[in-house]
């Protein structure tokens, strides 16, 4: 950012006044090099040129200057060498930013026993020991070995050079350090930086600082800092000096903090305490610093829109509290944020990355701001054309938020400075006269989904040197002007997707200065697609109507091609076998086109691959063995095509980072392998709608990612880097399936589906109960196969399974009644099998359509009309008096008679033999 640059320049220009003032003035770097006569010191050479032959690289021959030969026999000329002119002693080494790289620092420098100044900075000496004779090197007042990757214990003999004026030991692989007890000796010392340096058990750094009272500029930037002890925090000999202060990144919390910071309130100019744990309000101790002009408190967790302490910071001029919780209106927070002071000392203010709500005020009052950045918050209504006024703004940034209305020439006006400019995802429209000359050239440009069409925005062909043009879903339907092409030779960054761009490439030739992002995709562009765009680094065509083959990428500039997605086009023919020189791809995506043909084996020499699709096109044969040499592969969909053959067992031998493998809808035959089960990161296994028999393996507990519950990320992101011209990019993966009877892309939660599907072959065997281990299942579909056996009654363990389909097999016996337990159970489909009983009854279960059911014909229960009988759940006593009840009409009348018989002649002969046989 621009208020980030400013700084560093203020801090750079303070540190060459602190060089000045640690060479004594002895040093005129101009005149070394004329009047300097032969004056080296030998035993001085000899040590520089032990340090010479230290050096492992020095492509840039840096160093050429140095050597034994008779020109160049005086040291003191040598370049990054400083002599004093009174001894000719050397008291000055600086080889920094060299690109030089070393395996150790020779003792024999020790020998420079006058140097006053060194600077290593970026040298790289792979990890090794800190030298322990600096500590010896008693003259040093200047010490600079940032970034030097030096390794191994932290070197605390520096507390030995009591001279020491500036210290830079930032961004090393020191061990953990102790404490900072070396520190307080360096009574001289005006510079420090640790950044990056590891002080979680320095408890005593507050204390160490306070001890050294010439301290202006502190940084312990990422040093995962212990929060000051209190005790500490009242010592008595406070340092006054301290101007700049960074400690961002260190998890430092509000309270302990600025009760540390609140002793320096008189002297701070700068204070960073970005990317910490700072909760609550912003604290009122910040008013109290009267000569702040720098804050920084971004990526931090404070909240509240009334900051009040600010009113007091008259010198202010950068304020940076973007990505915290701020909320309110923002006319009332700029209100209290600068009511009077302020308003002409304000260069940069950057609000983004918050709550706050309301329209844009009027910041007219801010004379001076040159940054305004106010995006992703929740600004509603329209951008007042009094914006156009403030004519010293050079970046404006109101990107992502609920802005509307319409902007015109006026919101312009007088921004002749402005060369950053986000607009975009708002639901703004630009009514710009087709022949207005903007005041300004602007150097990057976002307006994605501000409505500009149908035609091309004229105004554009008067910017001339944008390096990054973002008008994707502007309503664009027109062709490409003729003039459109020759802006963008300098364009780092360019996308017009999701408009309705018209026409060819045809006859247009164009050389790109560097290796652009070309974005494109959705539009109707068609023709074949030229060679010139091969030289970008991140290419994007999908979704229009180029036709023709893909020969383009056999064109030498695509050497530098990291990313491609060709995917819905028109494109036909075979895969070339100049994919060999592509070295730096990354991503190739050409599905649903008309590529025929086998698979080359070219294919195996792309090693850097991470993601390959090639999906609904006409390839047929086997997948070439030579993919196994591709072993960055996580995504392989080469699904609906013609391909062949066997499974390859190499799949799960030799690419064993795949987190996606989709082989559906081909002809795919003979059984799984048990080598898949070593894809321990699996996490979309889908093989559905092939002629593959044999039984499930039983290995599948291995499948370590499907094992898990959860996934950290909500997306499959792939960073990439070419070397070749050090740019480095990323992208996020997507993948198109069928899901719940639909085919459904997913992309920004793809992270989260974790589906294993074998449907539409030929399985048989049962459903091994280790896929209950499988507890991160989302998804399981092991329908239309041929399936035998009961449902293992631990189906209740896949407690994330939001679809099961296990239809059209011929699985028998009961539902188990775990099943009921799965509340997320979205979908479910179990119908015709051999299922039978009644079925369980839990929510899920009962709300399914009965489609899901049918087709099992012992199946009972609802959501099925058919009544379950009670002997289902009823005991054998019981069953005869179901049946008896059952047919009461027949037996009730035949008992009937016989009990009135036998009952009558009963009663006859107990009545008549009575009377007979008893005299009485």
């Amino acid at each position: 950012m621009q208020g980030h640059g400013r700084c560093l320049k203020l801090f750079l220009a303070f540190a060459l006044l602190l060089l000045q003032y640690a060479q004594g003035g002895e040093v005129d770097h101009s005149q070394r090099n004329t009047n300097a006569t032969r004056r080296c010191i030998e035993k001085e050479r000899q040590a520089l040129l032990a340090f010479k032959r230290g050096l492992l690289v020095d492509e840039d021959h840096y160093l050429s200057s140095w050597g034994s030969e008779a020109q160049k026999q005086d040291c003191c000329r040598w370049i990054g060498v400083s002599c004093s002119n009174q001894t000719g002693h050397v008291i000055g080494l600086d080889l920094s930013y060299s690109l030089l790289e070393g395996k150790m620092i020779s003792p024999k420098l020790f020998e420079l026993q006058h140097l006053q100044h060194l600077d290593l900075t970026e040298i790289d000496f792979n990890g090794s020991q800190f030298p322990n004779f600096f500590g010896s090197l008693t003259n040093l007042r200047y010490l600079a070995l940032s970034s030097t990757n030096f390794g191994g214990k932290f070197p605390s003999q520096v507390g030995n050079l009591t001279t020491l004026v500036y210290l830079d030991l930032s961004d090393n692989s020191f061990t953990n350090v102790e404490n900072l007890n070396w520190l307080p000796p360096l009574l001289s010392l005006r510079y420090l930086d640790l950044s990056s340096v590891n002080l979680s058990n320095a408890f005593d750094w507050p204390e160490a600082v306070n001890k050294l009272p010439e301290l202006t500029n502190l940084t312990l930037r990422y040093c995962d800092l212990p929060p000051p002890i209190l005790s500490t925090l009242y010592y008595i000999n406070f340092s006054q000096s301290l101007v700049s202060v960074e400690l961002s990144g260190n998890d430092l919390s509000t309270s302990s903090i600025f009760l540390w910071l609140s002793n320096y309130n008189a002297s701070l100019v700068y204070l960073g305490l970005a990317d910490n744990l700072l909760t609550g309000s912003i604290p009122d101790v910040l008013g109290n610093m009267s000569s702040l002009a720098h804050l920084d408190l971004q990526n931090n967790q404070l909240e509240g829109g009334d900051p009040h302490s600010f009113a007091r910071l008259c010198s202010l001029q950068t304020l940076f509290l973007l990505n915290n919780d701020l909320s309110g209106q923002l006319s009332k927070f700029v209100q209290i944020l600068f009511p009077t002071c302020a308003q002409n000392s304000l260069e940069q203010l950057y609000l983004s990355g918050n709550n706050l709500a309301g329209s844009v005020p009027d910041l007219t009052n801010l004379s001076s701001l040159e940054d305004l950045e106010l995006g992703f918050n929740q600004l509603s209504g329209g951008i007042s054309e009094s914006i156009g006024l403030m004519s010293k703004l050079q970046y404006i940034d109101f990107g992502m938020n609920s802005l509307e209305g319409v902007i015109s020439e006026t919101h312009f006006s007088k921004l002749s400075k402005l060369q950053y400019l986000d607009l975009s995802s708002n639901s703004l429209v630009l009514d710009i006269h087709a022949d207005w000359i903007p005041p300004f050239q602007l150097g990057e440009i976002y307006l994605r989904s501000c409505k500009m069409g149908p035609d091309f925005p004229k105004w554009l062909q008067t910017q001339k040197e944008f390096s990054s043009l973002d008008i994707s879903d502007a309503g664009i339907s027109d062709i490409f002007p003729s003039w459109f092409w020759s802006l963008c030779r300098n364009v780092t960054i360019m996308n017009l997707t999701s408009n309705q761009i018209r026409g060819t490439f045809a006859n247009l030739t164009l050389e790109f200065s560097d290796f652009p992002t070309l974005l494109l995709s959705s539009n109707k562009l068609g023709g074949p697609i030229p060679s010139f765009l091969s030289k970008a680094l991140h290419l994007d065509l999908s979704y229009n109507k180029h036709s023709g083959s893909i020969s383009f990428l056999c064109s030498s500039a695509a050497i530098n091609l990291g990313f491609l997605d060709l995917s819905s086009n028109n494109v036909s023919g075979h895969v070339p076998d100049c994919l060999t020189h592509l070295e730096n791809l990354v991503m190739l995506d050409l599905s649903n086109n008309a590529l025929s043909g086998k698979i080359p084996t070219a294919i195996g020499s792309v090693f850097r691959i991470e993601t390959l699709k090639l999906r609904s096109n006409r390839f047929v044969g086997q997948l070439p063995s030579s993919l196994k040499n591709c072993t960055s592969l996580v995504v392989i969909d080469v699904g609906d095509n013609k391909l062949s053959g066997p499974i390859p067992e190499w799949l799960g031998v030799s690419l064993k980072k795949l987190v996606i493998l989709m082989l559906s809808s081909n002809h795919f035959n003979g059984s799984l392998p048990s080598q898949l089960c070593h894809l321990t990161h699996i996490q979309i296994l889908d093989f559905s709608m092939n002629i593959i028999s044999g039984s499930i393996p039983k290995c599948l507990t291995n499948l370590t990612t499907l094992a898990q519950k959860g996934n950290p990320s909500l997306n499959i992101s792939h960073d990439y880097e070419n070397s070749n011209i050090n740019y480095a990019d990323f992208y996020y993966d997507d993948a198109t399936f069928m899901w719940k009877g639909e085919m459904q892309t997913y992309k920004s939660t793809l992270g989260l589906v974790k589906r294993i599907d074998l449907s539409s072959n030929k399985l048989i065997g049962e459903i091994p109960s280790e896929i209950t281990h499988l507890v991160g299942l989302v998804s399981l579909n092991l329908s239309r196969n041929q399936l035998i056996g009961q449902i293992t009654p631990e189906i209740g363990n896949l407690q994330l399974l939001d679809s099961l389909n296990l239809s059209r097999n011929h699985i028998d016996g009961r539902i188990p009644t775990s099943l009921a337990r799965i509340d997320r159970l979205g979908f479910l489909d179990l119908s015709y099998n051999n299922l039978s009983g009644k079925i369980p009854v839990g929510t899920q279960l009962q709300s399914f359509d009965p489609s899901f059911y049918v087709g099992n014909l012992q199946l009972c229960g609802p959501p099925l009309k058919k009544m379950c009988a009670d002997e289902v759940e009823k005991g054998p006593s019981e069953q005869t008096d179901f049946i008896y009840q059952e047919d009461k009409d027949e037996l009730i009348t035949l008992g009937f008679y016989i009990s009135t018989g036998i009952g009558f002649a009963v009663g006859f002969w107990g009545v008549c033999g009575t009377l007979i046989f008893s005299r009485s």
